[in-house]
């Protein structure tokens, strides 16, 4: 793997350890009144396929939480960290490992069982960044790996000025498809003209416009590029797991990959492909 390349551009843990307190009523994961039914359903979709989300989705690199650090001006060692649409808890492992003090946040049922399978000893709570389950400025960075998008920036912006301290730091990513990559650039083509929509083409989640339309937290943009060889099943396995596969059903998303699954045997002989990613991170710091 070449190294990764950075360019400007209910709780289950121990009592005392996060003493927030749970939010006060029900919402609904990731969704607000303002929500599509079509958004709300894509939202929700990752809960059937959260054993396969885990096993083929891909991580972040090093690289990307030195970034983290270097623009937050502090390390995440000893901080702490609340990572919200924690998921099967990918990014939420990385946060453990780098010695923050982390809690995760998950509003989705099958995501919570996997995530506490995966990290039985790391504490998580159910709930949402439109209405987080955490008291105010008890913070030291609020992360959201590949989640912003599911939330309503009029309710998470001022949650998440609610709940840093000042000085805290607001880390947003994204797993982004290197798209002057040939390969890649083809088959997002190829499920562009199977659904109408390309993967790693719907770059409007990491446009800082649409994670902020106010402009209030003064985001900084920076990009990491790295990339993971692993076989076309695991290749197909991974982009299988996105909602836009999950919500057109099974049939349709086992045709594409069975077509999908001929053309990179052709390409890659050896059955091995290089998903090459731009991890596109924006942070703000709380005044």
């Amino acid at each position: 793997m070449p190294d990764p390349q950075t360019r400007p551009a209910a709780p289950t843990h121990s009592p005392g350890l996060f003493p927030f307190p749970p939010a006060s009523g029900h919402h609904d994961p990731m969704t607000s009144s303002s929500d599509t039914p079509g958004h709300t359903t894509r939202a929700h979709s990752f809960n059937s396929a959260a054993a396969q989300y885990a096993a083929n989705r891909p991580s972040y690199p090093a690289a990307l939480l030195d970034t983290i650090e270097e623009l937050a001006g502090r390390p995440l060692a000893g901080a702490r960290v609340a990572d919200v649409g924690a998921g099967t808890g990918i990014a939420t492992a990385l946060l453990h490992a780098r010695g923050a003090d982390v809690i995760a946040v998950e509003p989705g049922d099958g995501m919570t069982a996997q995530f506490r399978h995966a990290l039985p000893d790391v504490p998580i709570v159910r709930g949402d960044g439109n209405h987080l389950p955490l008291a105010t400025a008890s913070l030291d960075f609020l992360t959201y790996a590949q989640s912003w998008h599911w939330t309503d920036p009029a309710h998470s912006v001022p949650e998440a000025l609610r709940v840093l301290r000042p000085g805290g730091a607001l880390a947003l990513w994204w797993n982004t498809g290197a798209l002057d990559v040939p390969w890649l650039a083809e088959a997002a083509q190829r499920i562009d003209r199977y659904f109408g929509e390309s993967i790693p083409a719907n770059t409007k989640n990491v446009d800082a416009h649409v994670v902020d339309p106010t402009g209030r937290l003064g985001l900084t943009r920076r990009e990491v590029r790295w990339s993971r060889r692993v076989p076309v099943d695991t290749h197909l396995a991974n982009i299988g797991s996105h909602s836009l596969f999950l919500v057109h059903g099974e049939e349709a998303s086992t045709a594409f990959l069975a077509e999908e699954r001929d053309h990179l045997t052709r390409a890659f002989p050896d059955g091995l492909v290089e998903e090459v990613y731009d991890v596109v991170l924006l942070l703000a710091t709380r005044a």
